[in-house]
């Protein structure tokens, strides 16, 4: 096992075309968006917040009736597909994966931290990479409860809990045009 956490032959990728990684096998020519089983989930944690989570930059005007937001998604074992890049097989209960995305909104609401910021190492979505940000999305482009929870927002809010067939996520509503981002999100002092 390497220091991705990943079992032998498999290796972390990125895809271009949809700005993410992915697991590729090169002994079977396999590829998955979700970890392998027999991945060591502590490991591949630790790699993917050193090498896949750099800040994701300010993109360029969205198009017409397009939003940008960022989540935090904690799957469970309902869900439509209970792994992620954390865990290989999730076995928490709904009720579980909700107590916890509890304490994380508590922590975000009370200025303790940045959703931003927990979702590189508490998502369950691939998005965390990219410290949860999904880009700009229009109408349909997004599961209906999602879609309706995130155009609610107004720039700068965090939603409350949101269920979908993916699991409850948090969901961070940004600015629309690149010139406002600086004014909600200055900048954060390195230590």
């Amino acid at each position: 096992m390497s220091d991705t956490g990943l079992p032998e032959g498999w290796e972390v990728r990125h895809s271009n075309s949809k700005n993410l990684p992915y697991y590729f096998n090169a002994s079977t020519k396999e590829s998955r968006w979700e970890p392998p089983s027999g991945t060591d989930s502590n490991k591949l944690k630790a790699y993917m917040a050193a090498h896949h989570s750099g800040p994701s930059g300010v993109a360029g005007l969205p198009a017409e009736g397009k939003i940008r937001c960022a989540h935090l998604l904690v799957k469970h074992r309902d869900s439509r597909r209970p792994s992620s890049w954390r865990e290989s097989t999730i076995t928490r209960t709904k009720e579980e994966a909700i107590e916890i995305l509890r304490g994380h909104e508590q922590r975000i609401k009370s200025g303790e931290v940045r959703l931003a910021d927990l979702a590189v190492s508490e998502s369950d979505c691939s998005s965390a990479r990219k410290k949860g940000d999904l880009g700009f999305f229009g109408h349909g482009e997004m599961q209906k409860e999602f879609e309706e929870a995130a155009f609610a927002l107004q720039p700068g809010e965090v939603s409350s809990i949101v269920e979908t067939q993916s699991g409850v996520h948090l969901i961070e509503r940004y600015v629309d045009r690149p010139e406002d981002w600086y004014h909600l999100y200055p900048a954060q002092p390195q230590n």
